[in-house]
């Protein structure tokens, strides 16, 4: 198969995106087909080997091919790429995930620091994310891995800088007091981003987040400002739940009131029938205005598009600084 075969068939492959008409019973449901500007080539089969065998041969993930994320091939060729840590199975449930979660997570593998610092090494990344699944299993909810894993990143790849897309840090007996600890054991280990998505406006993050709250995301990123300003934070919502611009405005003055730095605004697009169904598809011309709000508002980085995903592009911000 031609690399022109394999973009035709990323453009023809059935998708479960369908839009459900508000107006209509349930008996006249109409649909509407995933639009054309959210179809792209999948990239370079060569340079999205490359990365696979590498990530297989070493048992660690991605959330690029976990995701399946549809800017990975773009990624790779720009020498970034996102790593999952702490195994693919999350202990939480969000209705719009693709990552595997319902039963036990894996247990941790105490040589996968060194495996994700050695396939940096192999793929000359220049900018890195580390993310991971929730782990409420765990007593810091992961966070000491986080550090760990950095440590050995910057060990074999001292040029690299490491943004990181970490979980609420919630769980266990210790509440708020406790969040926070996990938290400033990720800041302690200073990464060149700290990243946390809120992922829908205030109203949805019941049906979106299960296991999340709003003003508990909010707080996360309030306290790695207080615990280090000089740490840029991050922080990104998906489009096409249900919300009103209205909403995703005053989200967007939310986090600009806890400093938040740079944002992503993103489409939302349905992984399959058993995932949310997509409520709206936003117009390229719509995320344009939103990111301008967003400008307007401070945001010192913003990606805004119908594809634009928590990692996308993330080391322009720095090659910029």
């Amino acid at each position: 198969m031609n690399q022109r075969d394999m973009n035709q068939m990323a453009d023809q492959v059935p998708n479960p995106e369908t839009v459900r008409s508000p107006s209509k019973s349930p008996s006249e449901l109409s649909f509407i087909s995933m639009p054309k500007w959210l179809r792209r080539p999948i990239g370079k089969a060569s340079e999205i080997s490359a990365v696979q065998q590498i990530i297989k041969q070493r048992q660690i993930h991605t959330i690029c091919e976990e995701g399946r994320c549809p800017n990975r091939g773009e990624c790779y060729a720009q020498k970034t790429a996102t790593f999952l840590l702490m195994g693919p199975v999350c202990t939480r449930a969000c209705g719009f995930c693709q990552v595997d979660k319902g039963h036990a997570p894996m247990p941790l593998d105490p040589q996968e620091p060194q495996k994700v610092a050695e396939a940096v090494q192999l793929l000359g990344l220049r900018y890195v994310v580390l993310t991971s699944v929730a782990r409420d299993d765990l007593a810091d909810g992961g966070a000491g891995w986080f550090a760990q894993t950095m440590a050995a990143v910057r060990l074999a790849n001292p040029d690299t800088q490491i943004e990181v897309l970490t979980p609420d840090f919630w769980g266990g007996l210790s509440g708020a007091s406790g969040q926070q600890q996990r938290v400033a054991t990720v800041v302690a280990a200073q990464p060149a981003c700290y990243n946390h998505n809120v992922e829908t406006v205030r109203r949805l993050q019941a049906p979106v987040r299960r296991g999340a709250k709003y003003e508990r995301s909010l707080q996360v990123l309030q306290w790695v400002k207080q615990l280090d300003p000089s740490i840029p934070t991050k922080s990104g919502l998906m489009l096409g739940h249900g919300e009103t611009e209205a909403e995703l405005v005053e989200t967007l003055h939310d986090l600009r009131a806890v400093g938040c730095d740079r944002l992503t605004l993103g489409q939302y697009m349905r992984p399959s029938l058993e995932h949310l169904p997509v409520q709206k598809y936003w117009t390229p011309e719509e995320f344009d205005q939103l990111g301008a709000i967003a400008r307007e508002l401070g945001f010192n980085h913003v990606r805004s598009g119908p594809l634009v995903r928590s990692s996308y592009h993330a080391g322009e911000a720095e090659e910029r600084m």
